[in-house]
């Protein structure tokens, strides 16, 4: 059960149990989480551009998450142009119109994919919470086309998204806020983004503190997670950092933090991806490692059947 408090001061609901998934987590088409930053002949964008092409159609752009949405769509059609890509358009996007709604789901419908563009991923969600272009969202990503998003598009991609939580210019905390997300990205997972460049391994851990039942995926700059099914694969100029509390947080005080207040903690899986190894989400572990203790376990399989048998093994093969 979700329960949610609104806030008096209209911020964001704090969200203290995030639901359960309610489909089959591997059930979606390609997703490409970048950490902000992208560069056009970078392999984050290009990855997503190359994924599109394979889904074909055109691509749709949502710029909405900006604080000027306009400026931003330009700003990604001259990016995309020199990336190669000229089928994406960015319609206009505004929630009080049913007009531009019907519209923009319209393309939706009709394309392969779709670019979530940065800014603020609260604002992202709550422009399109609710609304025709958001179904069409997910019934494209349900139906295998490529969904991509940056930054705050990144973000907004998982059940829950995250708010706050910044160290200010005092030194103190800022409350961390979650509110809904898409939830295009099931496995329980929480997305922060540039990651290395804006420190915020702090962010993560008091997420994850409060809700250890998260995972936490911290993404760098120029650089995508791309998730296929269960597994993630890191490409681009940075890693992805995984922070897992299930099962090992021993103790912390999450549930005291107040504004200036620093977190108190122990125990938390931390680790690091690099280029091209992927990530098991189901698993919560590298993929690498996941296939070397199924071989492991498929040889002592094997031995157990050769001495069921009464089989010695080959000179020369002993343990």
């Amino acid at each position: 059960m979700r329960r949610v408090r609104r806030q008096a001061d209209g911020t964001p609901p704090r969200v203290d149990t995030p639901s359960q998934p309610r489909h089959d987590p591997d059930a979606h088409g390609p997703l490409v989480l970048i950490g902000g930053a992208c560069t056009p002949d970078g392999e984050a964008l290009q990855s997503f551009i190359d994924l599109a092409r394979r889904a074909g159609g055109p691509a749709v752009g949502i710029t909405s998450a900006s604080e000027n949405p306009m400026q931003s769509a330009r700003l990604w059609r001259a990016d995309f142009r020199k990336a190669g890509m000229l089928d994406i358009d960015f319609p206009r996007v505004r929630r009080a119109s049913d007009k531009l709604d019907r519209e923009l789901a319209a393309r939706i419908d009709d394309a392969g994919a779709v670019f979530l563009g940065g800014g603020n991923q609260v604002k992202l969600v709550a422009e399109l919470s609710g609304t025709r272009a958001e179904q069409s969202l997910k019934a494209l990503s349900s139906r295998g086309g490529v969904v991509c998003g940056t930054s705050a598009g990144a973000a907004a991609l998982t059940a829950l998204t995250m708010a706050g939580g910044e160290i200010d210019e005092e030194g103190n905390l800022i409350e961390q806020y979650l509110g809904p997300g898409f939830g295009l990205l099931d496995f329980e997972t929480i997305v922060d983004t540039h990651f290395s460049k804006r420190r915020r391994l702090q962010r993560l851990f008091v997420v994850i503190a409060g809700n250890p039942e998260l995972l936490g995926l911290g993404i760098d700059e120029d650089t995508a997670l791309i998730v296929q099914g269960h597994l993630a694969e890191v490409v681009g100029a940075g890693g992805v950092t995984f922070v897992d509390g299930r099962d090992s947080v021993r103790f912390d005080n999450a549930d005291d933090l107040e504004r200036g207040r620093q977190l108190t903690l122990s125990h938390l899986r931390v680790g690091i991806v690099g280029t091209h190894y992927q990530l098991n989400l189901r698993e919560r572990e590298l993929e690498v490692l996941i296939q070397a203790r199924r071989e492991e376990a498929a040889g002592e399989a094997g031995l157990e059947v050769l001495r069921s048998e009464g089989m010695e093994e080959p000179a020369g093969k002993s343990a």
